[in-house]
């Protein structure tokens, strides 16, 4: 905490806690100022509560958000509590000042002024960080962060798309050609095979030729033979 801060605050604080004092102490007068509305709040307010217990709740309220303030708790939300306190005592007064003459009026309008600038002081105090990141600076920063995240994760998920999809289609083209190959090597062996098969046939075929030749041959002699045999037999 800075020393503008460390004196400050207990010095803005001041009125607050004394007004908490006021309040707590003279709890008729307050609900009797605030009853128009004390009475809206306790008409919205589930169970029935009595006005004196609720102007009794406000200066508590002002007078402990007051002492976090002023030692530097929680200041941000005591600060919030007391704006929303302060604001609420500035209507009132504002409503139930009395403008009889002149003098009052000046003096209702002094008071005015004075109470707006001390919700003016406790709603700067509210939104004061201290030097620290508030909720909304974080919260965007969080949000440009999950942006940046979210961007690299789909950088990196079309990266990988893009990769597999490389990846396959060499896969793909690698097994057409491996395909191709078999099939030209298939076809090869068919060839060859056709081959061996037709001069296997063409083998087999001139040993018929050669067997028949032959078995002509043999027939002829034998028909030759028995011929001359024949006419062997005639002459004797």
């Amino acid at each position: 905490m800075s020393v503008v801060r460390f004196l400050a605050r207990p010095l803005l604080a001041s009125s607050f806690i004394v007004a908490g004092v006021d309040k707590l102490k003279n709890a008729d007068e307050t609900a009797e100022q605030l009853s128009p509305v004390l009475r809206r709040a306790a008409d919205a307010l589930p169970v029935r509560v009595d006005e004196k217990t609720l102007a009794r709740a406000v200066g508590a309220s002002q007078l402990g958000a007051g002492v976090l303030f002023a030692f530097g708790r929680a200041p941000r939300l005591s600060a919030s509590v007391l704006a929303l306190t302060s604001a609420l005592n500035t209507f009132v007064e504002w409503r139930t000042a009395d403008i009889g003459s002149q003098e009052l009026r000046s003096a209702r309008r002094g008071r005015l002024l004075r109470n707006i600038s001390l919700v003016g002081g406790v709603l700067l105090a509210s939104v004061d960080t201290a030097g620290n990141p508030s909720l909304a600076w974080r919260a965007q920063h969080l949000a440009a962060d999950a942006a940046k995240t979210t961007k690299g994760m789909r950088a990196d998920a079309t990266k990988a798309a893009r990769s597999v999809s490389s990846d396959a289609a060499r896969t793909t083209k690698a097994m057409r050609a491996d395909a191709a190959k078999a099939a030209k090597e298939a076809a090869k062996r068919a060839q060859h095979v056709k081959a061996d098969a037709l001069k296997a046939a063409k083998s087999a075929r001139e040993e018929a030729l050669k067997a028949a030749l032959a078995a002509k041959e043999d027939a002829a002699k034998a028909a030759k033979s028995a011929a001359h045999q024949l006419s062997a037999g005639s002459f004797a």
